[in-house]
């Protein structure tokens, strides 16, 4: 059976059970990945959803039946096994994920050797090609991979745990975190127990920990304003001192502040930047391009450097790459880090701020607050639109004649003296992204906006 294969994305696999993802499916994506790169060894994971681990054993029969050996690391997060394809010194990694998509879907994220991704320009189509043509040929017993299950989550807590310094927690934390049903709660676990056996007080409040494939209490997407208010209820429950929410498969964390207010992933970006240029002074630091300016500013006081990115992880890792950067950081919660294999953690970040929160001294509101109150941000906001192209075009004709810069990295980024915005249609559906922020002006950032968004969906 060969055709069409309509689980194929951008940068990863992600497909509507059944027709468009199954176990024979995956079976074909591991013989492909199998046969296009030659791995020797490969690294694989799965999430909690129910059919993660039928789907990863299939990967697994595939990739053996191309010759390579497989590694099971168990119910992982899409970082463990970013970590352990560069710990393990293998030739790629395969994680079996949807993260925050529907109960009836399901995907995978593919790395190569160093925990390279393999997106659409990268390997991707390529595989896809040969999983679709479906013409292997017969398998050879005698060459066939082994399979073995493995833990690395000691060496991965380790990792985790070098980015902080335990000493800097000087002061008793109250911490609530959300797992969401998802796959963080093992590693959540194991960093409370490190921290207990360092003797280190910090107390774990732990909402929804347990992990369930039927995400009894929703999908765990805390970009939803929806899927919120557990934490935020948590926080001020138990008088906490920041609140952290996971997606499914953690590879971005949303933080809260003591008053169980969200706090917008473009101002963590900033604080991370500004706490890493503390230990590396003048490195590079890469960031996106919907919001910018609060980044750039902190950036350039710190004595760093700033690059600006594509955004979508990707373009993050390869730019991080070239420019060795120490820290890359995007508005949408993913963090990267040069020690990580330059991959995006949604472990590190939370531990990082809950260090800043012990030698700094002061609330998480206190120190974003003033960020905030510089550089007022919109947030991300979504327009389902027919004819996407026609739109933005008529909001560039109105806008880029007085402006200072319009600049074409990512969709289109235009600005002035006292405000900013950019626009920028999604990769994957017929919905355009719509980003503002001005300087200390948050009746001009809302006017505006509403002024964008009227001549978007007219």
């Amino acid at each position: 059976m060969s055709g069409e294969l309509m689980c194929f994305k951008a940068y990863d696999i992600r497909g509507k059970l059944g027709a468009e993802l199954n176990e024979d499916i995956a079976y074909r994506i591991g013989r492909a990945y199998g046969e296009y790169l030659k791995p020797k060894q490969m690294v694989l994971g799965g999430d909690v959803r129910l059919t993660s681990e039928g789907l990863k054993l299939a990967l697994a029969k595939g990739l053996q039946d191309a010759g390579t050996d497989v590694i099971d690391i168990g119910l992982t997060g899409t970082e463990e096994i970013y970590f352990a394809t560069s710990y393990l010194k293998v030739d790629g990694g395969i994680e079996v994920t949807a993260s925050h998509n529907p109960l009836d879907y399901n995907g995978m994220k593919l790395v190569r050797e160093e925990s390279k991704p393999i997106s659409g320009d990268t390997g991707l189509r390529d595989i896809q090609k040969l999983a679709e043509a479906n013409d292997f040929d017969a398998v050879d017993e005698s060459k066939r991979g082994s399979y073995k299950q493995l833990s690395i989550l000691d060496a991965y807590v380790d990792k985790l745990l070098s980015y902080v310094d335990l000493n800097n927690f000087n002061r008793p934390l109250k911490l609530v975190l959300n797992s969401g049903n998802g796959a963080a709660g093992h590693v959540v676990d194991a960093v409370e127990a490190r921290f207990k056996q360092a003797g280190v007080n910090v107390e774990f409040i732990k909402v929804h920990h347990t992990p369930d494939g039927n995400f009894p209490n929703g999908i765990p997407n805390p970009l939803l304003p929806e899927c919120r208010q557990d934490t935020t209820d948590a926080v001020v429950a138990h008088q906490a001192d920041m609140g952290i929410a996971f997606d499914g498969d953690f590879d971005r964390c949303f933080l809260f502040d003591n008053q169980g207010n969200f706090i917008e992933g473009y101002y963590i970006v900033g604080l991370l930047a500004a706490a890493f240029l503390e230990k590396n002074p003048g490195s590079r630091i890469i960031h996106d391009p919907r919001l910018s300016w609060n980044t750039v500013d902190i950036i350039e006081k710190a004595g760093g450097v700033p690059v600006m990115s594509k955004t979508g992880h990707a373009f993050i890792k390869e730019r991080m790459r070239l420019e060795d950067a120490v820290y890359g950081g995007e508005m949408s919660a993913h963090h990267y880090f040069r020690d990580f294999a330059y991959c995006d953690s949604g472990m590190i970040p939370w531990l990082l701020v809950a260090e800043l929160l012990c030698v700094k001294g002061k609330t998480l509101s206190e120190l974003v607050g003033d960020r905030m109150a510089a550089y007022p941000a919109s947030g991300e906001i979504n327009s389902s639109l027919s004819a996407p192209k026609e739109a933005i075009a008529r909001v560039l004709e109105k806008y880029q004649h007085d402006a200072i810069n319009v600049d074409y990295t990512d969709g289109i980024s235009v600005e002035y003296a006292d405000w900013r915005f950019n626009l920028r249609s999604s990769n994957t559906e017929p919905v355009v992204r719509l980003n503002v922020e001005s300087r200390a002006d948050e009746a001009l950032m809302w006017s505006r906006t509403n002024e964008i968004l009227e001549i978007l969906r007219k």
